[in-house]
This record gives C-alpha cells, structure tokens and sequence, in this order.
C-alpha cells in the first residue's frame, strides 16, 4: 500500500497546521502511545527469542562431564581458592544426579553453540523480502511459536545424540532469524523519523533483557532442577509471547483497532514523504553497486564475529579463566547484559535527541555511535589477556565493553533504514546473512582456539576480534551514508 492510499485512509491532512495539532496531541502520550505499546509487546517476543538463544549458553557447562577446558590458566591471589574448585565438583556431582551429562568435547561444544547459525544464511534474504510485500505480523508470531516449540524438544534431542541436537538448532535458529529479520518492516510505517532509533531499540532490548533474565536464574534452574528446566521454562514463555503477538500487533498503524485519531495522523504525516512502498522488483544491480550498502553488510560481518562470541563464550570465560562456579558465572554474566540493555535504551534516547535538536546530522550519529561502538571493546579484549588474574577488573572491563557495543545499534546495524526505506525488510535480511555466516564462523574458530591452546587460546580469540572488528569500522567510515539512495527510489526501479 503506498503512503499516498495511507494519507487517504485517514483523511487528507494539510501539511501545517493539522499535522502541528496531530504532534502535539500525540506528544503529551509520550511513553503511553500504541507505537510504544508495540515497542514493548516486540520487546517481549525478543526476549523470548534470546533466552532460547542463549539457554544452551548458560546450559551447556552443567550438560558436559567437565566444563575447564584444557589445561589450568594462571592462578591469581584475588581468583577462586581451592574451596571453591571444591564447590565446583559438588555442584558437578550434583548436576549428575539431577540430569544426564554428555562427553561432548570443547569442538563439538563450539559446533553446538554456533549451529543456530549455520542455516540461518538461507532464511533472511527471502524472508525480507517476503514480510516487505505482505507485512511481518504472521511471520514473527508463527516463527516465535516454531522456535518456542523447538525449544522444548531439545532435552530429548540431547539424549538421542549429537547430530540430532544440531538438526534441531539449526532449524530453530532458521525460525529465529525470521523474526529477527522480518520485524524490521513494522517500523517503516510505524516509526517517525525522529523516534525510530528510541522505538527500534526498546524493541531490540528484549534480546539483552532475555539473556539477562536466562543467565541470572539459568545457573539456579541447572543446579537445582536440572538443565531441562532452563529449556521447558523459556520454551513455555516463548508459546506464551507468540499468542500475545497475534491480537496486538498490525503491520499498519492505520489496520489496528485500538490507536487514536492523532496518533495515526501524526505517524502517517511524519513518514509521507518517505518513499516507503515495496514492490516486486528489486534494483539489484544497483544495490550490487552501492558502496554505503557494502559498508553496512561489511560491519554486519565484522561487529557481528565480536558480537557473536561475546554472546556464546561469556559464560565460558567468567566459568573458565575467572573460575566461577555455575551459579556465580549466570549471574555474573547476567550483570554484563543487565548493563547493557540499560545502555541500549540510553543509546536509542540520545541519537534521537542529538538528531531532534539538529545537534548532529544523522550521518555524524551513525558514525560517531558505530566508532564508540568497535573503539571502547577493542580496548578491552586486548586489556582482557593481562588483567585475567583479578576477577573484579575483568568484571568491570567486561561491563565497560557489554555497554559500548551497544551503541552499534545506533549507528551501522539500523542504517539500511536511512539508505533505502522502501527496502528495509530486503536488507535486514541481507544484511542478517553476513551476521549469522559471520556468527557461525566466529564461535566455531573461538572453540578451536581455545581447545588448541589453553593459555594463549582466548588471547588470541580476543586479538582476531579486534583485528576484524576494526577493519569493519574503518570501511565502513570511510563510505557509509545517510540519505536515502537514488536505487531506493521508485524511479529507479529495475527488474530481478
């Protein structure tokens, strides 16, 4: 439907003093209006999503014999005494008794925790462009609902084997990465301008506030219920958000029942002069061409290879090098992503409040956020290696880096929503292709490393990071954009 056939559905409005009475109405609303309600309600289906994601994670150190990996690390005087190594095998003992244990080696564990990656390349690209045509409602809920269902089968996948555990992720991570992808289109024609990072943002903070939420009662549910629980719960939550989605959510403001008259009028004025209507063809010469869009996809690829083994490894590193037990590590690891969703709703506030009083231009937003974003953790995972003997400084490194990443969403991962609006739900999913090729490479050398070598092993892990990271980010300053391409207009449309 094109935003001309919108303005109609609502009723012409001219463009100054109505649309001014529509603002202000809506303004006094704040944090109560639909699109915030709808911010939220994406909030929890990403939670749901990544407390699956991240449950084998926090899981996985209570499903094996042993979770050190080879060889002890330096010992340190402010690092774990022998009574809590004590505790550690009691906890293992525990963990025997109360569910089954796996002889699964730190390579299968790496395949393990990077298989949800490896066939959801396949799933994007199609799917983008799909929820471009027909809209996102049906494929977040029933992708939800096929990754909750999923979740709950894999303590039987476990015990039927390896190759039957991997199956199942990689089909659930196919079904993650159609909601991931595909929610994107919402918010052309539901976020204005000057909010889209805010609203973009509270809805991508469900993924840090679900695995903050998983790594804080993970290590609880697999000491005293038994690894299955973390899987039943979270499986049971995630049914329960996709049945929530259903009746609230609408892919266009004008379609849902329950927003206001100045609501939708604001929302609908703000974006008619986007250029936002998808059609069946594609410029994708064009795109080929285009050195922003290369940029981008780039950084998809680089910032997500960090993003990816923070996310994977975390609670291995607090469990291994800080040896943590079980429950000290989910907690600990929960703080670091507690931190950083704090710092994503921050983040999604002050680019839009840089962008509103016009005290940046967009494009200065982009880069200077994606430069914080890759500068501060790339000092940090270097710093990591030498500061490995004292808990409390890895710690606070650790939440320096959770809360700097996180202005990555700011800045390059939603600025395919700047070059080509009419394309937002195409190259998210595009874009997705790089970041989960990326995410299945990364931690799948990440357990390669570490297995290889037991005392250099994450030094090197964290060194490879950086040096990738930061070849994104200087590729991607040097020719990303803001303004909304020539190929993305309706000009300049070419035939697939």
């Amino acid at each position: 439907m094109s935003t001309r056939a919108e303005a109609k559905g609502v009723g012409a409005i001219s463009s100054d003093g109505n649309l001014n009475t529509a603002h202000a109405q809506t303004s006094r609303k704040g944090f109560c209006s639909v699109r915030h309600g709808l911010a939220l309600i994406m909030h929890l289906c990403n939670f749901s999503l990544n407390s699956q994601k991240m449950s084998l994670s926090i899981a996985i150190p209570a499903m094996v014999n042993s979770t050190a990996w080879p060889g002890p690390l330096n010992a340190s005087t402010e690092g774990p005494s022998a009574h809590s190594q004590d505790g550690w095998n009691g906890t293992l003992r525990q963990l025997k008794a109360v569910a089954p244990l796996y002889d699964w080696s730190p390579e299968i564990q790496g395949i393990l925790l990077s298989s949800t990656n490896y066939g959801s390349f396949l799933a994007p690209i199609p799917t983008g462009y799909i929820a471009g045509l027909f809209g996102a409602k049906y494929l977040v809920g029933v992708s939800l609902l096929l990754s909750s269902i999923l979740a709950l089968f894999i303590p039987l996948a476990a015990d039927a084997g390896v190759l039957s555990l991997i199956v199942l992720r990689i089909v659930q991570g196919i079904a993650q990465v159609m909601v991931l992808t595909s929610q994107f289109s919402i918010w052309v024609k539901w976020a204005p301008p000057l909010e889209k990072s805010q609203l973009i943002n509270i809805a991508l903070s469900g993924e840090l506030m679900g695995s903050f939420i998983t790594l804080l009662v993970g290590g609880f549910l697999c000491e005293t219920k038994g690894w299955p629980s973390i899987f039943y719960i979270f499986g049971g939550i995630g049914c329960a958000c996709s049945f929530l989605w259903f009746p609230l959510a609408y892919d266009d403001p004008i379609n849902h029942p329950f927003i206001s008259t100045g609501e939708k009028e604001y929302i609908v004025c703000s974006l008619a002069q986007q250029d936002r209507s998808p059609g069946w063809s594609l410029p994708i010469k064009a795109m080929i061409k285009s050195l922003p869009l290369w940029g981008i996809l780039v950084f998809y690829f680089t910032g997500f290879w960090t993003i990816n083994i923070l996310m994977a490894y975390i609670p291995t590193y607090i469990s291994s090098v800080l040896q943590a037990n079980l429950r000290d590590s989910g907690i600990l690891s929960a703080l670091l992503l507690g931190v950083a969703f704090i710092s994503t709703i921050l983040c999604g506030l002050l680019a839009d409040f840089l962008h509103s009083r016009k005290i940046f231009r967009l494009i200065t937003i982009r880069k200077l956020s994606t430069a914080i974003g890759v500068l501060v953790p790339s000092v940090v995972l270097v710093s990591l290696y030498w500061v490995r003997s004292s808990i409390s400084t890895s710690m606070g490194l650790l939440a320096l880096c959770s809360a700097a990443t996180t202005f990555c969403q700011t800045g390059a991962l939603i600025n395919f929503l700047d070059i080509a609006p009419r394309y937002t739900s195409f190259l998210r999913g595009l874009s997705q292709v790089f970041g989960h090729l990326s995410g299945a490479i990364s931690s799948t050398v990440a357990g390669f490393l570490i297995s290889q070598d037991s005392e250099f092993g994450w030094r090197n892990v964290f060194l490879i990071s950086v040096s990738i990271n930061m070849s994104g980010l200087v590729f991607y300053l040097i020719f990303s954009q803001a303004k909304v391409q020539d190929w993305a207009t309706e000009q300049t449309v070419t035939q697939l």
